[in-house]
């Protein structure tokens, strides 16, 4: 068998792959938030990664290809307030339109492509694990991720702290800790989508889904 090398992000080189287990490759792929059509920048890593999953394939028995939706989010309530219609039928007729895509760029389906609003208990579950380790606190409602507490953030990117922009991908709020603190779970008002939490009822924030 052949070796395949690809880049290592975190030790900044390329290096062999080599899977955690030879017998089912498990490969997981950031899917899309369902508020729009997909444009160029989103369309490029489903190509990249159909072409990984199909060489995957060729070189082991079993490849387990996942890929999520996002299918609840502040950037989706939005839309469907602007288009005056539901958000359920926005995120369905965007699905929609998203696997048309993914059909015109010739991708392969994968094997799972779980939703956020199918797996609220395990968020629920992920954050309550964040806080009792003290990577998570709770201001104004909102569960947010510290990201002071976690000493390696920022190693993939190769940036520190210090230099990354306030405001830049995530908003600044005064209940955060830090300005780079992000939100796991926000409250939800009567006219948007919640669940109950063991911090009211509310959503989870888009990086933990």
């Amino acid at each position: 068998m052949y070796n395949l090398n690809l880049y290592n992000t975190l030790q900044k080189k390329t290096s062999i792959f080599n899977p955690i287990d030879k017998n089912n490759v498990r490969m997981y792929a950031c899917g899309p938030t369902v508020y729009d059509f997909i444009h160029i920048g989103n369309a490029r890593p489903l190509v990249v990664f159909d072409v990984l999953v199909r060489l995957l394939r060729t070189m082991y028995n079993k490849v387990t290809y996942v890929r999520n939706i996002t299918d609840i989010d502040d950037k989706i309530n939005k839309r469907a307030i602007e288009k005056n219609i539901k958000i359920s039928n926005l995120t369905k007729e965007t699905i929609k339109d998203f696997h048309s895509d993914c059909k015109s760029l010739g991708n392969l389906n994968p094997d799972f492509e779980p939703r956020a609003t199918d797996h609220i208990n395990e968020i629920i579950d992920m954050i309550e694990i964040l806080l009792s380790k003290d990577f998570a606190y709770i201001s104004s409602g909102n569960v947010l991720f510290s990201v002071e507490k976690y000493k390696k953030y920022g190693e993939l990117s190769g940036r520190s702290l210090k230099d990354m922009v306030s405001g830049s991908r995530v908003d600044v709020a005064e209940y955060k800790d830090k300005p780079g603190d992000f939100i796991l779970w926000k409250p939800s008002t009567e006219n948007l989508p919640g669940w109950s939490s063991p911090w009211g009822r509310g959503r989870p924030g888009w990086h933990i889904e």
